[in-house]
């Protein structure tokens, strides 16, 4: 008997920033919280390949368990949680500062979506 599916949240790093970034319903975000929640196989299936297909943007695409929430998806294992709060040292370089705004040089109000 198959497991039942678990809801899942596209994740990848960014191509040029190596930053974390989870996909969105027209994008990609730096926030897990911002990630769409993908509760369907075949939905899961389809945006996970919709991600490997963007070549110039993400690497190592791959869906990743997580919980859904009020405040969004929540990550439900250690290494998404890791992958989701940064390094484990102290800041350095781009951490010690704000998140960066748009790599694509467009203005943004939210600086986390890529």
């Amino acid at each position: 008997m198959p497991k039942p599916f678990t809801p899942k949240v596209v994740t990848a790093n960014h191509l040029l920033e190596g930053d974390v970034i989870y996909q969105t319903a027209d994008g990609w975000t730096r926030n897990l919280a911002e990630a769409e929640i993908l509760l369907e196989q075949a939905d899961a299936d389809m945006r996970l390949i919709e991600a490997s297909q963007q070549t110039d943007v993400v690497v190592g695409a791959y869906l990743a368990n997580a919980d859904a929430s009020d405040d969004g998806p929540q990550a439900n294992h250690f290494r998404e949680e890791f992958r989701a709060t940064g390094p484990s040292n102290y800041f350095h370089g781009k951490q010690a500062g704000a998140l960066p705004g748009p790599l694509n040089g467009q203005e943004s109000h939210n600086p986390s979506r890529i």
